[in-house]
């Protein structure tokens, strides 16, 4: 579960979960139509509807996710939209349809309301968020979700649109290179829209912040891959390491926890590994049940595992998922381990030799 999210609800096959940030944007938008000329009940209407119209987005890139073969872990809403975790990267096309399947729901969705009105004799009014009221409600969702489909389909990085520009860009261009000219476009955006938001709308300023974080991960997380592409684990394990038996105390774990540099300790029993404990695990089940008790109730059992032969770049896409510490294991036997902080220490002198050799 991503941190910072609340709740989860599971459409479609795939959980969705909301960010306590998206939470505060509707609450704002709550007290925002509180004195308008449109009822309480209207008002927790429009923002049903907006909710539901964001929702649907992300299920549109669930869905054309599902039509390429990948599965989707986990939908997170955010205030700048949903962000998926993939069990793969989508390759270029992929990419491309995936992104824009979430605007054009909204497009459907818009387009859908306009055939209604007209059937009625009446055109989308819009003006009707300047004069909110119980009379158009129906047109400030229309407007919404064009509004949504509009602001997902510009050419920056973390929207849609800079997916999509990054999909067309890697035809074209390395990844990397591809990811790069994205992200700098958010970045562009982000500092636009917070400019203009300090002076005139302090929101769009707050979005503006998610927008910018959004693309400078963005492009960490490319810089890595490309890092780490091509190169076997093996390279980057570690493969010397302390273990716990199952019989182990948390007071032994502590032990080892304070005389090493290790924070996550394989478990074993005999020669096998029966589970990982992490430091935060330590310290709760110190918390919880004392230093005397056994680690065996608190270790994590359905730890992960990759061959030594794995690509990196696989490895970096599970830790990106919230994996901390992998086992690498060949034949039944584990020959190494692989925590985050190795792993960013790896491809920090690996990003140092390649700029030496280049220079």
């Amino acid at each position: 579960m991503s941190p910072g999210s609340v709740g989860s609800i599971r459409l479609m096959g795939v959980p969705v979960r909301v960010h306590f940030t998206f939470v505060l944007i509707l609450i704002f938008l709550a007290v925002s139509g509180i004195g308008n000329n449109q009822s309480a009940g209207n008002n927790a209407l429009f923002l049903l509807a907006l909710m539901a119209s964001v929702v649907l987005h992300e299920l549109g890139h669930a869905f054309a996710t599902s039509r390429c073969g990948i599965k989707t872990l986990e939908v997170v809403m955010y205030p700048t939209g949903g962000v998926a975790r993939l069990e793969r990267p989508a390759k270029p096309r992929e990419e491309f349809w995936i992104a824009a399947a979430g605007p054009l729901v909204n497009l459907a969705l818009a387009g859908l309301i306009v055939a209604v009105l007209y059937s009625h004799n009446r055109a989308l009014d819009f003006a009707a968020f300047e004069q909110s009221g119980d009379a158009n409600l129906a047109d400030r969702i229309a407007l919404a979700n064009l509004i949504l489909a509009g602001f997902n389909l510009l050419p920056a990085f973390p929207m849609d649109g800079g997916r999509m520009l990054r999909a067309v860009l890697s035809r074209i261009r390395s990844e990397p290179e591809a990811t790069s000219i994205a992200a700098f476009s958010g970045r562009v955006l982000a500092i636009s829209l917070g400019t203009y938001g300090l002076f005139y709308v302090p929101m769009l300023a707050l979005i503006a912040f998610f927008i910018y974080l959004g693309a400078e991960s963005e492009g960490v997380a490319s810089r890595r891959r490309s890092l780490s592409q091509g190169v076997p684990v093996r390279a980057a394990m570690m493969t010397e390491y302390r273990t716990l038996s199952h019989a182990s105390t948390f007071h032994d774990a502590a032990d080892l926890l304070l005389s090493t540099a290790q924070q996550d300790f394989p478990v074993v029993h005999g020669d096998q590994v029966i589970g990982l404990l992490s430091r935060n695990a330590l310290l709760r089940g110190m918390a919880v049940e004392g230093p005397q008790s056994y680690i065996a109730g608190f270790m994590d059992r359905e730890f992960t595992s990759v061959s030594p032969d794995t690509e990196l770049s696989v490895v970096v896409a599970l830790m990106a998922q919230g994996s901390a510490c992998l086992a690498v294991m060949q034949d039944g036997r584990m020959v190494g381990l692989l925590t985050s902080e190795n792993l960013s220490q790896f491809l920090l002198l690996r990003s140092a030799g390649l700029q030496l050799a280049e220079g």
